[in-house]
């Protein structure tokens, strides 16, 4: 590791590119600072608390704590991420788009100038909607949200945050292009990682004071520790397929007669289906907020409420759902297989064209399922660590379970947890991807890469 990171700094091109990168993560940061017009920023902070668990909480996680102190990155990166994302799936169901994306490197220009028009009109859409959101927002702990409600507020809003928005695109981009790649995650990794120090100084604070003890600061390490390796042993693996190429001979050359496989991930689909599940079970907690308290309709979506047991039954189900989903819409077995079929390739055992799509396909739906589980267990397991598991919600037996479970089990450590299911998993795939990247350069330019024995595969999704 350490001859890695000198040769990382001899290479002056290598050098020039991490030097790059960081420079323009700092521009990010120094963004994050400056605040839009017209906005209380204690107020923000007292609302930013009370809908930690809606779809505020769940952007403001995204977009780096933005949200919450309404900077103006406040959109950060989700605006271009739902149009990458909403573009993905147009390109299965639209045949224009899948025939532009299949036209190689003019394909994915106009995929890519497409998905920054997309961009545009989302960050528009957003930014008004929370200037008109905030507007309507009573005042907080006595003091007013926004200084001057109307029209000048909502266009400075508008202005401040989409104009926010396509810098923080050019700066992924450009990190993307000039800098050590992956520039839109890297923003997001930024973003997580910058609140580390303060969890740190506040669970240490709880141990000083006495609201946690040594032995619980032990247990949540070696928890963290753990599931950090289960992730990256996860992300890693591979059910790989064997693919034989057939002899043919064109002219006086001999072509094919050569091994090689097909690697499937286990987890293909990456974070996106805890996205989506998570950006659909924050739907009702933000609805909540219209209800009068004792209404049957807040009654309703009470139910549906964070670490709730009916709203963990859904999430992990959500989760499934669209692992398999996502998985559909990236990977598609038939293609596969006409490609296998044209260049004279074949599964040994396996019939080409109808009969190796199947067989491609009952094995990627078998490791999803794998890969979807595990997706919800590493979901779940910082809500289980902060709060507990509720059990006292469900009907006719709940006060009973309850009873019969230790304290901790249903009040959890009592600690704060930086990181969350989601934002776990994009810390640790990030990374994986960066350290891929960079040793990919090294190993490219004859220098020893970061692992001497094997190599870090980068994550898909």
């Amino acid at each position: 590791m350490e001859n890695a990171l000198k040769n990382l700094f001899q290479i002056a091109d290598l050098r020039n590119r991490v030097l790059f990168t960081l420079a323009l993560l700092g521009v990010y940061r120094i963004g994050s600072h400056i605040t839009t017009p017209g906005v209380n920023p204690q107020a923000l902070l007292v609302l930013a608390e009370q809908t930690r668990n809606t779809m505020f909480g769940l952007y403001d996680m995204f977009s780096g704590q933005n949200l919450s102190q309404m900077t103006i990155f406040a959109l950060g990166v989700m605006p271009y991420i739902s149009a990458s994302i909403i573009l993905q799936l147009l390109t299965v169901v639209w045949p224009t788009l899948e025939r532009i994306s299949k036209e190689g490197e003019l394909g994915r220009r106009k995929i890519t100038q497409y998905t920054r028009y997309l961009t545009l009109g989302l960050a528009l859409v957003q930014s008004l909607g929370i200037a008109v959101w905030l507007e309507n927002q009573t005042q907080i702990a006595g003091v007013p949200l926004v200084y001057a409600p109307g029209w000048s507020f909502r266009f400075m809003c508008v202005v401040t945050m989409t104009t926010g928005t396509l810098f923080v695109m050019w700066l992924g981009e450009q990190i993307t292009e000039r800098g050590i790649g992956n520039g839109m995650s890297l923003l997001i990794f930024a973003g997580i990682v910058v609140g580390l120090p303060s969890a740190v100084l506040t669970t240490f604070d709880q141990m000083r004071t006495g609201q946690i003890s040594l032995l619980r600061i032990v247990f949540l390490l070696l928890m963290m520790v753990a599931v950090v390796a289960g992730i990256i042993f996860v992300e890693r693996g591979h059910r790989r397929i064997t693919v034989q190429y057939a002899k043919r001979v064109v002219g006086r050359r001999q072509y094919g007669g050569s091994s090689t496989h097909i690697p499937l991930k286990v987890n293909t689909g990456g974070v996106i289906p805890v996205i989506f599940a998570s950006s659909i079970l924050a739907f009702p907690a933000t609805i909540a907020t219209m209800f009068p308290t004792g209404s049957w309709g807040r009654a309703i979506t009470d139910q549906l409420g964070y670490n709730m047991p009916l709203y963990n039954l859904l999430y992990v189900v959500g989760i499934i759902f669209f692992a398999y989903f996502y998985t559909a819409i990236i990977f598609n077995p038939d293609d596969v297989a006409e490609n296998m079929r044209k260049y004279g390739g074949f599964i040994p055992g396996i019939r080409p064209g109808k009969r190796t799509a199947e067989y491609i396909d009952t094995i990627l739906s078998r490791i999803t399922l794998v890969g979807a589980v595990y997706l919800a267990v590493i979901a779940l397991i910082p809500t289980f660590l902060i709060s507990g598991v509720r059990l006292a919600p469900i009907p006719g037996i709940g006060e009973q379970l309850e009873a019969l479970m230790p304290q901790w089990v249903s009040t959890g450590l009592g600690v704060t947890f930086f990181f969350g299911g989601t934002s776990l998993l994009i810390v640790v795939g990030v990374a994986m991807d960066t350290v891929n990247q960079v040793e990919s350069q090294l190993i490219m330019r004859h220098y020893d890469g970061f692992m001497k024995k094997t190599r870090i595969r980068g994550r898909r999704g």
